[in-house]
């Protein structure tokens, strides 16, 4: 049996692991065994390396096994420590983080094949060689467009990485930004054709160069409310890399593995933005929650304060609570205390349901993993198309750290950015508590009518601590 042939054979192994485990992980349920499916599809695909034909047919071999083992080290070594030690409210800022240096893996591939042929052309300028010579032609256009996509991806899951983590103003807007990003697209597309007409030196650096810049400035106008979406496109964006770059390297895994996460990003993409029911374009050109449309407009009445002594009492005695969660929970760490809560509930008898929007958090699913981590039963959390016929029947509406996804705006103001978005019903439940740090406008600076509303009582506080009053508020009775 040929090396090649065990290399080949477990890069289809590897690839059928990783479309499995990401079968698995389109469910709370079995997320679990599909982390685990692909984390055993990566580990095959990473060790068959080591004896793969092209690696050792190189010279300094020695050289090339020591590299390789230092970069898994070190790679290993400090996604093990993340892994271990990341908070969750700093989940998606690990996910935007992961996710760019997948499309800069990609992009670092395609540079070293564009510079690969490069010195091929620069060794022999007489032969008058250009790189559709001496690189196939469909594999050097999957090679500069998985550059490409690649470095958007990279610097683009940067910037979104700093402004979830803080480390960059959510409303940082380049002046005449659209202009811009406009000409950049422009000259590093026109620099990708210079690439491959020529493949000089030159041309391939400043295609780099702009492809980076580029990633940087589309995701800079991004709002905090688009975040969720924007990092579903990134994660589109770099498996479509990876994909084009196992085209270029003849490596199944990365050609299945990337085409597959491509898919099922850009399908997440699509189903996020219409979830906001607002197109791509819209998502990634209006700037929202980041300039004057995102401030505060005027809202009539004033927000009416509750104790936690009283919210508890009416829960205690209701018949359906909903409880509604956003970022402010996760913030708060309180999703533990919260399901404490819900048990209190049920022993009165109180039937109690979860409502999740699809944009809820900052990462697509990220209320449904802090549910999950928390202990939270599956059937107990539903999804907006399935809680919002509830809401009439909902005697109280619990929101802890929701904003945008429970305004009423999106149906009722025209002038609103957010109108038109499918919201959580939230506004016909008979009475609605909802839990606030304190009276800003949040995440996106856009101002909530509900929190006005003659059925909304405001429970002021931090959200695990004012779940610990309701905790032992319910204790007591």
């Amino acid at each position: 049996m040929s090396t090649n042939f065990i290399v080949q054979i477990s890069y289809l192994a590897a690839a059928a692991l990783f479309i499995f485990g990401l079968k698995g992980m389109s469910s709370p349920r079995t997320a679990r065994r599909g982390i685990v499916w692909a984390g055993i599809g990566m580990l095959i695909a990473t060790l068959v390396t080591f004896i793969h034909p092209d690696l050792l047919a190189l010279d300094g071999i020695a050289i090339n096994y020591v590299l390789i083992v230092l970069a898994l080290v070190i790679g290993a070594a400090w996604a093990w420590r993340a892994g271990k030690t990341v908070a969750m409210t700093d989940m998606p800022q690990m996910v935007a983080l992961f996710n760019g240096m997948g499309g800069g893996a990609a992009a670092a591939i395609a540079a070293i094949e564009l510079l690969r042929a490069q010195t091929t052309i620069a060794a022999d300028p007489a032969a008058g060689l250009v790189i559709g010579q001496v690189m196939r032609i469909d594999v050097a256009i999957l090679g500069i467009l998985g550059a490409l996509i690649g470095s958007v991806a990279f610097t683009g899951s940067l910037i979104a990485w700093a402004k979830l983590d803080g480390r960059m103003r959510r409303n940082r807007v380049v002046p005449a930004q659209q202009l811009i990003n406009l000409a950049l697209f422009v000259a590093t597309i026109l620099c990708g054709i210079w690439v491959f007409f020529t493949g000089e030196l030159l041309p391939i650096l400043l295609f780099f160069a702009l492809a980076l810049v580029l990633g940087a400035f589309i995701a800079i106008p991004i709002g905090g409310a688009d975040m969720p979406v924007v990092i579903s496109l990134f994660n589109a964006l770099t498996g479509l890399a990876v994909g084009f770059e196992g085209y270029v390297l003849g490596n199944p895994a990365m050609i299945i593995a990337g085409t597959v996460v491509g898919a099922a990003g850009s399908l997440l993409t699509h189903l996020m933005a219409k979830a906001m029911n607002r197109p791509l374009t819209n998502v990634l050109f209006s700037g929202f929650g980041t300039g004057p449309a995102a401030a505060a407009g005027a809202t009539e009445g004033e927000q009416k304060e509750i104790q936690a002594e009283d919210a508890g009492i009416m829960m205690a005695y209701a018949e359906q609570v909903v409880i509604v969660p956003g970022y402010g929970m996760a913030v708060a760490q309180a999703q533990h205390k919260i399901w404490e809560l819900v048990q209190l509930l049920q022993a009165r008898g109180v039937r109690v349901k979860f409502a999740i929007h699809p944009v809820a958090g900052r990462m697509p699913g990220h209320m449904n993993v802090l549910l999950a981590e928390a202990g939270v039963p599956y059937d107990l959390i539903f999804d907006m198309d399935e809680i919002n016929p509830e809401f009439p029947k909902t005697t109280v509406a619990l929101v802890i750290g929701a904003n945008d996804v429970v305004n009423p705006s999106a149906r009722t103001d025209a002038s609103s950015p957010i109108y038109g978005m499918p919201i959580l019903d939230v506004d016909k439940a008979e009475n609605i508590i909802v839990v606030k740090r304190g009276k800003g406008t949040g995440f996106s600076g856009l101002e909530n009518p509900l929190f006005y509303h003659d059925k909304t009582r405001m429970l002021y506080g931090d959200g695990q601590e004012v779940a610990n009053q309701l905790v032992q508020v319910l204790k007591e009775l």
